[in-house]
């Protein structure tokens, strides 16, 4: 029973987090044809992780203006405060602006619009992190800090890589990851999810962050595992994307509460919940049943997320007010 608990989220992204019903609303908006994207119950049709990137791909393509972009984060973001969440961060993406047909200025506003009108109507804060996809390769990654360094926004406060983490070495990214730290930016990047520990091994080696997102397969190594906690290192866990990616066979198998108890700083976050049949609410759920988590672990780890997410001192201290003693 964690409906009564205070959540936060650190790790979605933002076109992933669009529902079935809401692909279907801007789909309609704009004549797209989505024949086979969504299975007999209505939700993404997809069996690997070939088939879920090729599905996210063609959802995330009807979103095209900046209407769109807002009713997007307006309904995500009031939904995890519907689910007891006080704070988000979304992943966002130059390149999805590009393929829309936007302006990256554009693109930030509609989706900033949405966050401020969720904040309005909930009470919810919401921030984005831009981000570059890693087998676009280092150029493009290197053009989206470019951007987000010479277009700042108020609410892009954080800078990282998703993608697939096999390709490619993070020093390759260090660049860019040095003009976005210098920009002011928090930064993160996705690393031991199916790269394995080598890969968040060398993401804090050559790219300065402060968080890992997923990290995950850090626990198979225990001297990485004693290195985060000596850190600090916050490990931004998705427990229900790595089941449903087939990363561990159920949630009782995930080494949350192992990171947890071998003193490392870790949360607990949705990924692309719709597409995993989560949200943030089943995320704390999962734990609290299935590996067992108390109400002070899990508060511990909203805590955690407020501590470091990527917001100014005020918000910050505004943010953690609201939490138990």
């Amino acid at each position: 029973m964690v409906a009564q608990l205070l959540k936060a989220e650190l790790h979605c992204h933002v076109e992933g987090a669009a529902s079935p019903e809401l692909v279907r609303h801007v789909g309609a908006r704009h004549g797209v044809d989505l024949t086979g994207l969504f299975d007999e119950q209505g939700a993404f049709a997809w069996h690997d992780f070939t088939s879920f990137l090729n599905a996210y791909d063609r959802a995330a393509a009807v979103f095209r203006t900046p209407e769109d972009y807002r009713d997007l984060t307006f309904t995500y973001f009031s939904s995890l405060a519907a689910e007891g969440a006080i704070y988000g961060e979304v992943f966002i993406s130059s390149d999805h602006a590009l393929a829309s047909g936007l302006s990256y200025r554009d693109y930030v506003e509609g989706l900033a619009q949405g966050i401020r009108d969720a904040e309005a109507a909930t009470g919810i804060v919401g921030r984005m992190i831009a981000t570059g996809v890693r087998h676009y390769g280092p150029d493009r990654i290197l053009v989206a800090a470019e951007t987000v360094a010479n277009e700042p926004h108020p609410l892009v406060t954080g800078f990282g890589v998703a993608g697939d983490e096999r390709m490619h070495h993070p020093r390759d990214f260090a660049d860019a990851f040095r003009i976005a730290g210098e920009a002011g930016l928090g930064l993160t990047v996705h690393a031991g999810e199916f790269g394995g520990p080598e890969s968040v091994r060398a993401a804090l080696d050559h790219l300065g962050v402060t968080r890992i997102g997923h990290g995950v397969r850090a626990i198979e190594d225990a001297d990485l595992v004693r290195r985060i906690v000596e850190e600090g290192i916050v490990l931004e866990l998705c427990p229900g994307s790595n089941v449903a990616l087939g990363l561990y066979p159920a949630i009782a198998d995930h080494p949350y509460r192992r990171l947890q108890d071998a003193g490392a700083r870790v949360t607990v976050s949705s990924d692309d919940p719709p597409y995993f049949r989560s949200s943030i609410g089943a995320e704390y759920g999962w734990l609290s049943r299935d590996l067992g988590l108390s109400d002070a672990a899990l508060e511990q780890a909203t805590r955690t997320s407020i501590e470091a997410a990527f917001v100014d001192e005020p918000t910050r201290s505004r943010l953690l007010a609201r939490l138990p003693a």
